[in-house]
């Protein structure tokens, strides 16, 4: 039997949220680092700190609410709930009232806590809804290049809409209020008119027993390994990125231009990779994605000032290399899923990934941010020895990574014994051993976000 082609419009409903969610994705993950640690005076490392545990928190907590969301089974009605809270979360990370250094840190530890919360519950129930959607592996890359592409659209309107406005400040408030606004009238949209699964999302399993189960399945931790690496990578240049345009480039008014082209390339490419991977297999398009991001990539380490062409350039190459890094890796997940056991529901898988993607991004701002900071590098004010030191852990470190996530996807999902990511119905299983790019989407999620 032929499977079901889904609708356009069905396609664009169930993405539509993605695109909110991944405009307070970008300023998540990298404008909070410099507004509070610049524009509010909190110490560089205070504010690693500071997002160190709290992505460390928020990460456990996430596989909880996938186990808690497969068993309540309502995608929709999660999804409606974490809304609210997200926008108003937002809204207050970037209008904290006044305060003393000590005092932003806590409002920021405060309102972060809030916004991860309502982001998590969201992205794990709208990216397991999508799994959800179809067993087909290509019309699950079709699903997943959807969210993410619209995904791209929001990042790429929170990378400009800042830098429209000479008080950067400012331009984080107005954006606040916009995602609220958009977030409410496209949540509204993919709640109310996206189809829902033609299966029930409701698990057998109660959730001290769904994690454990989860991770036995050979297919997730083989696929978990190579996304892990890979994410890291992606993680370290979205938390630097901005410092790196300002102190190492020196063209911190073009940041958000910079940011724009990625994402905007990110997205013109998508309809390439789907194709690609429907014709060579979704790991084997994914590898070719990993070796193009190394290839633009590793020459950002030796720019200085006024590079700002080659920088553009290396922004549009990278990206491209983005979107692979965005649709490819949740659709092989939904094809892995089909091999775990069918009692376990796709939020626990996602709630998994979600967790994997927060530890790499709690990696590096945990690690990074002080690492440089004890290197020498001081933001505004750096000597040539922290400017080095910024390029080598904002581009050396990331491509390093990089190379490592390539041979184990190499090895663990492309070598010519593996039937695993060829995305053809006649390869229904996924043998081999086991994320600015930045993520996930969303996340990407990417969350990737950096060259």
């Amino acid at each position: 039997m032929n499977p079901r082609i889904l609708p356009r419009r069905d396609l664009w409903a169930y993405g539509a949220l993605a695109l909110p969610l991944s405009m307070a994705a970008l300023p998540i993950y990298v404008h909070v680092p410099k507004y509070y640690a610049d524009t509010l005076g909190v110490d560089l490392a205070v504010v690693g700190f500071v997002l160190l545990g709290l992505r460390l928190l928020d990460g456990l907590v996430d596989p909880l609410l996938g186990a808690w969301s497969d068993r309540s089974g309502a995608r929709a009605t999660l999804v409606a709930w974490s809304l609210p809270a997200l926008a108003l979360g937002m809204i207050a990370l970037f209008a904290p009232p006044p305060a003393t250094s000590a005092g932003h840190a806590w409002w920021l530890a405060g309102t972060l806590a809030l916004v991860y919360f309502a982001y998590s519950l969201a992205t794990i129930n709208h990216h397991a809804w999508g799994a959800e959607l179809s067993a087909d592996p290509h019309q699950r890359t079709r699903i997943t290049a959807t969210r993410e592409g619209l995904a791209l659209a929001g990042v790429m309107a929170a990378a400009v809409i800042p830098g429209l406005f000479a008080d950067g400040a400012y331009g984080l408030r107005f954006l606040s209020w916009l995602f609220a606004a958009v977030l409410l009238a496209c949540g509204a949209w993919t709640v109310w008119r996206a189809p829902r699964p033609p299966r029930a999302a409701r698990a057998a399993l109660d959730v001290l027993h769904t994690l454990p189960a989860v991770l036995r399945v050979p297919a997730f931790r083989r696929l978990l390994a190579v996304y892990m690496i890979n994410g890291i990578a992606a993680a370290i240049p979205a938390t630097l990125v901005l410092f790196f345009i300002k102190d190492a480039i020196g063209a911190e008014a073009q940041q958000g231009w910079f940011l724009g082209l990625y994402f905007l390339a990110g997205a013109l490419a998508m309809p390439f990779w789907v194709a690609l991977a429907r014709r060579i297999g979704k790991a084997r398009a994914w590898l070719i994605a990993m070796s193009l991001a190394i290839a633009a990539f590793v020459w950002a380490s030796l720019l200085g000032p006024g590079d700002v062409a080659a920088f553009y350039v290396i922004c549009a190459a990278s990206g491209i290399a983005l979107s692979a890094d965005l649709a490819l890796p949740p659709s092989l997940l939904a094809d892995a899923i089909d091999d775990g056991p069918p009692e376990l529901g796709a939020g626990a898988y996602f709630g998994l990934w979600t967790l994997a993607t927060k530890l790499n991004l709690a990696l590096a701002a945990g690690i990074a941010l002080p690492l440089v900071q004890w290197l020498g590098y001081r933001p505004g004010a750096a000597s040539g020895e922290g400017i080095a030191a910024l390029a080598i852990v904002y581009a050396g470190v990331p491509c390093a990574l990089k190379l490592l996530a390539a041979a184990l996807a190499w090895n663990n999902l492309v070598r010519p014994h593996s039937t695993a990511g060829r995305g053809t119905p006649a390869s229904p299983t996924f043998p081999g051993p086991a994320g600015f790019s930045p993520q996930g989407t969303p996340r990407c999620e990417l969350v990737v976000f950096g060259p």
